[in-house]
Order: structure tokens, then C-alpha cells, then sequence
């Protein structure tokens, strides 16, 4: 078994602390104090917390994810599950530390706001150093561990819409609710656009008589990955190198400039990858959900 560095480790822990430090002012100082419950055992532990003032949100929150935590810890290993055990253990803390304090903003459509993109912007950190923030992450993945069929992000949709729907029952509240369908909103769609468009890349077909001039400039100009597919032309029965060309997002523009200036004649189709593995891009294993 490959024991990672020392540096590795404290690396990790480090980028999982900083995480935490954001995730906790995003609830303390944002969320909470203005009464917008989010989802994910978040929101329950507010909710909890509502008729048990004297618990803290932080506090419920590691009361709740310490079963859940257990039965993982059966599934998966506790090895797999400490950087999780650490990020719940010290949000948990942290969210109650910060509660003291005033909330930086009263209005609530910025409370909204920043607190969607605090928690999505740590929690990316949290799952790019391998850990979660327990809670509805946990269960999912114990839920796809047995039913792969199940889409995650149909079950967090389903999750978070509960208990907002029972925040606005308990509150009595639906403005407040709506704010914190902003917050959800705003949470989704900055994890999409971190988490997941990072790795987007374009796939380039290339067919051209002059393949191997347009390859030397895509390996060498762009350091672009390629690969040579055997073809044949449908009409002329002639044999045909096409190009298979995985190149990052932003630099799609000079590679289709590339061929072009080779090679006005050539046929490219382009496409996209919503995700790559393998050097250059993301580790295999590294999507956690």
C-alpha cells in the first residue's frame, strides 16, 4: 500500500481547515442569523435547534452526523472517512464559535447570496482534498454504495426541497423559505461551475490529408493530448487517419486556428467532455459523488 508524504497530509488538513473556516462564516454569519435555512444537515440542525435554543446549530449538527458517521466508517473504512470526521468535528465547532458574533449582513438577498457561495466555495475545497461535510453527502454516497442507479443529484434536489419545505412550516415564514431557495440556487450552480467545469475539455475529430503537420502543432504549440484512429472514407473506400485531439476548454479556439491554417480542406468535429481522467486533468476516483 502507497503511504502518502507527511507533506501530503498536512497539505490536506490544512486546505481542509481553511474550508472550514469558510463553511462556518457562511452559516454563522450569513445563513443563520438571518433565519434562511439551507438544506443538507445544515438546515435540519437549524430547524432542531429552534425548539432546543440551548443546543448550538454546530453542536446538533456533529450530534447528527456521529450514527451516520459509524455506519460509514463499516462501509467504507475509517481511513477513507477521517478527513470527513475532521471536516464535521471542526465545522461543527467553528459554526458555534462564530455564532457569537454579529452577522456581517441583515439583508437578506446578500445573506443569500454569500452564503451560497461560501459554503459552495469551501465545501469544493472539502471534496477536492477528499473529505465531505457529513451530513446528506454521507448518506448519498452510502445510498449509491447500494442502488448505483440513483441519481445524486436528483436526491439532493429531493433533500434540500424537504427540509426547506419544512423550514417554512416551522417558521411560518414563506418569504424567508424562497431566500433560502436562493441560497440553494446560488450553492448548486457555483459547486457546477467549480467542481465540475474545471475539467471540462472539447474533443476535436480531425480528418486531413495533412494530419501529421496539424498533430506536431497541436502537441507542440497547445500540449494537447492525440490520438490516431484508423478510418475509412464511406464513398472513396480509402484508408484515413483520424485525429482524436482531448484539449482543454479555453484553448479549443487556437486549436480549430491551427487546423485551419494547415489545412482549410480538413473535416472537424467538435464536441464536449464534461469530464477527463488521466493526466492533465482529474485523477481517476477523484468525483466524489
Amino acid at each position: 500500500m502507497k503511504i502518502p508524504k507527511i507533506s501530503n497530509i498536512l497539505r490536506k488538513y490544512f486546505m481542509i481547515t481553511v474550508a472550514t473556516v469558510i463553511y462556518a462564516i457562511g452559516v454563522s454569519l450569513f445563513i443563520e442569523p438571518n433565519g434562511i435555512v439551507p438544506g443538507g444537515f445544515t438546515g435540519v440542525a437549524m430547524i432542531i435547534s429552534h425548539f432546543i435554543p440551548s443546543l448550538g446549530t454546530g453542536t446538533i449538527i456533529l450530534i447528527l452526523n456521529i450514527p451516520l458517521i459509524i455506519a460509514a466508517i463499516f462501509v467504507f473504512g475509517f481511513r477513507f472517512l477521517a478527513p470527513t470526521i475532521y471536516a464535521v468535528a471542526l465545522s461543527s465547532v467553528l459554526i458555534d464559535i462564530f455564532a457569537q458574533f454579529d452577522p456581517i449582513t441583515e439583508n437578506l438577498m446578500l445573506a443569500a447570496l454569500a452564503g451560497g457561495f461560501t459554503m459552495a466555495v469551501s465545501l469544493e475545497i472539502i471534496l477536492r482534498e477528499g473529505a465531505t461535510t457529513g451530513g446528506t453527502d454521507v448518506i448519498v454516497k452510502l445510498l449509491r454504495r447500494k442502488f448505483k442507479h440513483l441519481s445524486a443529484g436528483k436526491l439532493f434536489v429531493i433533500t434540500d426541497g424537504i427540509i426547506v419545505a419544512l423550514s417554512a412550516l416551522v417558521f411560518k415564514d414563506i418569504e424567508i423559505a424562497l431566500y433560502a431557495v436562493i441560497c440553494i440556487i446560488v450553492y448548486s450552480t457555483v459547486i457546477d461551475m467549480i467542481l465540475y467545469n474545471r475539467d471540462e475539455a472539447k474533443i476535436i475529430y480531425i480528418i486531413s490529408d495533412k494530419y501529421e503537420a496539424i498533430t506536431d502543432r497541436l502537441l507542440n504549440e497547445l500540449d494537447a493530448g492525440a490520438t490516431f484512429l484508423e478510418g475509412v472514407g464511406a464513398y472513396s473506400g480509402a484508408e484515413k487517419k483520424v485525429v482524436l485531439c482531448v484539449i482543454k476548454k479555453r484553448l479549443a479556439a487556437k486549436a480549430l486556428k491551427i487546423i485551419k491554417s494547415e489545412d482549410e480542406a480538413s473535416f472537424a468535429i467538435v464536441t464536449t467532455a464534461n469530464e477527463v481522467f488521466g493526466e492533465g486533468y482529474k485523477i481517476h476516483g477523484e468525483q466524489q459523488i
